[in-house]
């Protein structure tokens, strides 16, 4: 049979970390991999209460066709959410979307065409590469330190480089680094795409999930030119199997996303969106977010001091304030798909950092999930990964001390 696939078929491959991180679902291994919440998180006798309700009520509602914008009234609790943060919006601002992930997956519909250039942080979201790559855009990566994205890196880029269609940025907690980005940045990096009129696609799944009292507004919050598109889920909130998130941008490009939606899939489940609704309104979502919290910090605090007591001085690593991930940078002659290797050996699994650069390289780097695991779990498996580093670091002395 002759191929018949389009090249976006062809550039589609099977995600080399993925499928090693297969073997973490058949076998007993400690997984750093997936950025899993917690699922004690989960509301789940209190989503058992509200799906009877709802069936009882209006379940032929719940089970028929809805519009693609989005259940009404989780619109106006978006709206409420976002106006929380600062952001000014209407419900017919909103989209209801299969997860954030439906809403990038969106944007590369709306804005790429081949060639076109979008801007990034250098690391960044894995999926969201998976994402923009079918429509055969050109990735340029900007530097980034621990108060996030560096403006004068990201100018320098912008000035560079033509066709430029959108900054795409994870301001709150970024996945894969857990850095936040500062306050002044975000007001300079909204100030650059005026200057440069540029869109900025701002995907902030995490800022709920705060450690601190730290909080910071959304880009968004300062967006005076409809240039923002903001992306956000109830995935780290509520729960992720729902897939439940929302895309909130001005008319013009929001009616565009809703154009495309029609034409993937209609409509995001709708008795998922009449669960959600029901949920804020019957429940305190804030207790519920205070309890998430302090599950999460009190596991980044036991990978954290695991780390700072087992790791090896060469190895650094970053101290995020919130999210569900940290970043760690191994020596440069370190591989840390050799170490991956090793480590799935013993029982222990992490995503290889070279998979969130979208022009590859830093084989040196790693992500490391902490949501997902007991905190037993999370020290026996930083001291595993501890062991194997010291011993990286003894060998390489060693094989200095020959050559």
């Amino acid at each position: 049979m002759s191929n018949n696939f389009a090249r976006r078929a062809e550039l589609v491959k099977a995600s080399e970390v993925r499928e090693l991180l297969k073997l973490t679902d058949v076998n007993e291994i400690i997984s750093f991999g997936g950025g899993l919440p917690a699922e004690e998180t989960f509301p789940v006798e209190e989503m058992r209460e509200i799906c009877n309700e709802i069936l009882s009520e209006n379940g032929a509602k719940a089970m028929q066709y809805a519009i693609s914008e989005g259940h009404i009234g989780l619109r106006q609790i978006i709206v409420r959410l976002m106006g929380e943060k600062g952001i000014i919006a209407g419900v017919d601002d909103i989209l209801i979307t299969s997860g954030s992930q439906q809403g990038l997956d969106l944007s590369g519909k709306v804005f790429l065409d081949e060639g076109d250039v979008v801007l990034c942080e250098s690391p960044t979201y894995l999926s969201a590469i998976n994402a923009f790559k079918p429509f055969y855009p050109k990735f340029v990566e900007v530097e980034m330190d621990e108060d996030g994205l560096i403006p004068e890196e990201l100018q320098k880029k912008i000035i560079e480089n033509r066709n430029i269609k959108f900054l795409y940025t994870i301001p709150d907690y970024q996945n894969p680094t857990g850095r936040q980005m500062s306050l002044e940045r975000r007001k300079a990096i909204v100030d650059l795409a005026n200057q440069y009129d540029i869109i900025i696609i701002e995907d902030n799944p995490y800022s709920e999930l705060c450690f601190s009292d730290n909080k910071l507004p959304p880009l968004k919050s300062f967006d005076t030119e409809g240039r923002v598109v903001y992306l956000s889920t109830f995935s780290k909130t509520v729960c992720p199997g729902y897939r439940v998130g929302w895309v909130s941008a001005s008319p013009e490009i929001i009616n565009k996303y809703i154009l495309f939606k029609q034409g993937t899939d209609l409509h995001t489940n709708f008795f998922a969106q009449m669960q959600i609704a029901s949920f804020f309104e019957k429940y305190d979502i804030k207790k519920h977010i205070e309890r998430n919290i302090s599950i999460y910090k009190s596991r980044r605090n036991a990978m954290l001091e695991t780390m700072k007591k087992t790791f090896p001085k060469e190895v650094s690593f970053t101290k995020p304030n919130g999210g569900l991930f940290l970043w760690v940078t191994l020596p440069e002659y370190m591989n840390s798909k050799d170490l991956l290797l090793k480590a799935m050996k013993k029982g222990v699994a992490f995503v290889q950092g070279s998979a969130f650069f979208p022009n590859g390289g830093h084989e040196n780097t790693m992500r490391l999930n902490f949501s997902g695991l007991t905190e037993e779990k999370i020290i026996g498996g930083i001291e595993i990964l501890g062991e194997l580093l010291r011993e990286e670091v003894r060998n390489s002395k060693i094989n200095v001390q020959i050559i």
